[in-house]
């Protein structure tokens, strides 16, 4: 039996403008098992962007209880959370977010030089080479496509070997080919490395790889299913 290494209790998030009070995510509980692949789906305004970024530690909940690896997470101080994000979580964004100074291979060394890890320039000419981009490495990343933008960014993501990986639409800004490309790509690495994946998608063709898709609708879960993974 696997371990589970994510679960959330009663999660909510809300906001006010004025004396309205605007509820992003209203109690939502789940539980993820290691090395499992599991997608919330879910239309655009649905929350998924928000239950990644409060899972990952990026931002914290008005109520509710996110356990990571075992640790009661949501109300710990920044520099408690700092070392958990960069020793246990990597993200993958739907924009990149590449640092624009830095070449590709830099790129993804990066959260490893914040490890001080003496091995981070052998590690990601590794993962360059795992994903085909060993010719690009010296490329900056506005002389890279959106493609192998995104290769990058999920390299730079695995870098520290993290537990758990958030993929926040990592198709969102590709071409269909370049989605498909990726979403093997993640998956694959995800076995490789194994590694936990929970991605955020709109994409039923996306769903389709995962293990498990939960549904989001208005800052609810409101369904769940088996995928075809």
């Amino acid at each position: 039996m696997k371990e589970t290494i994510l679960r959330t209790e009663g999660l909510t998030h809300h906001y006010s403008i004025g004396d309205r009070k605007i509820t992003i995510l209203d109690s939502v509980s789940l539980s993820v098992k290691s090395g499992e692949f599991v997608v919330i789906s879910g239309s655009s305004g649905s929350g998924k962007t928000t239950l990644l970024t409060l899972l990952s530690g990026l931002d914290k909940p008005s109520k509710g209880e996110i356990w990571l690896a075992g640790q009661e997470i949501s109300r710990l101080s920044e520099n408690a959370l700092t070392p958990i994000r960069n020793d246990l979580i990597g993200f993958v964004f739907q924009a990149f977010h590449l640092i624009p100074s830095l070449n590709a291979l830099e790129n993804i060394m990066f959260p490893a030089e914040l490890k001080k890890d003496r091995l981070a320039k052998p590690k990601a000419e590794e993962l360059l080479e795992r994903v085909g981009l060993w010719e690009r490495r010296s490329s900056m990343p506005q002389q890279l496509s959106g493609g192998e933008k995104q290769r990058v960014a999920i390299c730079r993501a695995l870098i520290n070997n993290p537990r758990l990986v958030f993929a926040d639409e990592p198709t969102g800004n590709l071409d269909s080919e370049n989605s498909f490309s990726i979403i093997n790509l993640l998956s694959a690495l995800r076995e490789e490395h194994d590694t936990t994946l929970l991605m955020a998608s709109h994409s039923s063709e996306v769903a389709q790889s995962a293990t498990r898709i939960l549904k989001l609708h208005d800052g609810r879960l409101t369904g769940e299913h088996t995928g075809l993974s």
